[in-house]
């Protein structure tokens, strides 16, 4: 981190806003956005249907509905598979490796069908969902194994449809009617993904093979289509997305929130908060000597609910005046971004925007 930073101040005094390398060499010039942009993220109003991905530093927006995908199968050198939690989906382990003989009648399955979900204030139930911080290495689908014995069925809870109700003003309606259970299993084939996946009490199942994706961190595949999606942009395309999310509630487990952003770790896109109540700083006067790149940590919730106050059951958010941020984006260059609005005109939640400007 601190030879990129380094890296970035360098370009910035010397070759303005031309990109740079590692070597501290410039090479060819982008169009870095400077000062002033905004972005209001197209959401969707209260019931929040689409996952939003932002490229600061070209000023762009991706939007895809956030039930376009179920399962995210890692392009990286570990073989590890994701489940949606923008759908507050979950996944438990079997014993069995015959996916075909799981079914809702198995003892083991009826007792997980109770603890594979979010929600339930059982902060044990956690080990059913993808680590909240973004660790790949900590997903609720184990590591996928050169030994096809240890590669076990999974009971998987597809969460909520897409929530179709008015929310009253201010609330949000982001989960409508369960989506029910599929039970799949996961091996290798060389480089590939071997998915196995059918209805829970079907009595044969479908396969397909999965590649990895030398241009993005994940292959996604939808149950409804059956079939590999485009979801997030090419790895470093991305820095922010706006989506629905499972978080964890220390002591009562996984839960489900709106108005959620995570930053791109994976591709070291990453973020501080600065509180103008700690912080001798005003989002005005800020500027890029003052970045303590110290302060950057690889959770992808470094934003996450913290632009927000309240939202939690009973209660209505509020948006903080007292917060900004210092993102260092996948390009490695540094910004400092605001929240402006969590609501539209009306109270209508599910209608985000900040303003954001390159640090000089």
């Amino acid at each position: 981190m601190t030879n990129k930073f380094l890296t970035f101040i360098l370009c910035a005094a010397v070759f303005s806003f031309t990109s740079c390398s590692s070597e501290d060499t410039p090479i060819a010039p982008i169009a870095v956005i400077i000062d002033g942009a905004a972005i209001s993220p197209e959401v969707g109003g209260p019931n929040e249907p689409n996952q939003v991905y932002v490229d600061l530093s070209t000023n762009t927006t991706t939007v895809v509905k956030r039930d376009s995908w179920d399962l995210g199968f890692y392009s990286g050198s570990e073989f590890r598979v994701t489940i949606n939690g923008s759908l507050y989906m979950a996944a438990g382990q079997l014993s069995s490796t015959d996916i075909d003989a799981v079914n809702a009648t198995t003892t083991e399955v009826q007792e997980l069908q109770e603890k594979v979900a979010v929600g339930t204030f059982d902060p044990e139930n956690t080990a059913y969902v993808d680590a909240p911080n973004g660790t790949i290495t900590a997903t609720a689908i184990a590591e996928i194994s050169d030994t096809d014995a240890n590669n076990k069925v999974y009971l998987v809870n597809l969460g909520y449809e897409v929530g179709t109700e008015a929310a009253a003003t201010g609330s949000v309606a982001v989960a409508g009617d369960a989506r029910g259970w599929k039970k799949v299993r996961i091996l290798k084939d060389g480089n590939n993904y071997v998915l196995q996946y059918a209805d829970l009490d079907a009595t044969t199942h479908k396969e397909v093979i999965i590649a990895k994706s030398a241009t993005h961190s994940f292959t996604f595949f939808s149950f409804n289509t059956e079939s590999e999606v485009i979801v997030a942009p090419e790895k470093t395309n991305w820095d922010l997305n706006f989506t629905v999310f499972t978080n964890e509630i220390e002591g009562f487990g996984s839960y489900g929130y709106s108005d959620f952003v995570v930053n791109n770790t994976a591709s070291s896109a990453l973020v501080y908060m600065i509180d103008t109540e700690v912080d001798a700083y005003t989002y005005d006067d800020f500027s890029l000597i003052d970045v303590d790149a110290t302060k950057f940590t690889t959770d992808q919730r470094s934003v996450g609910s913290s632009w927000r106050n309240g939202g939690g059951p009973g209660s209505l958010p509020s948006l903080k005046d007292n917060v900004f941020y210092v993102v260092n984006d996948t390009d490695g260059n540094l910004y400092k971004l605001q929240f402006l609005a969590l609501t539209n005109e009306a109270g209508e939640r599910g209608h985000p925007e900040f303003i954001y400007s390159l640090l000089q």
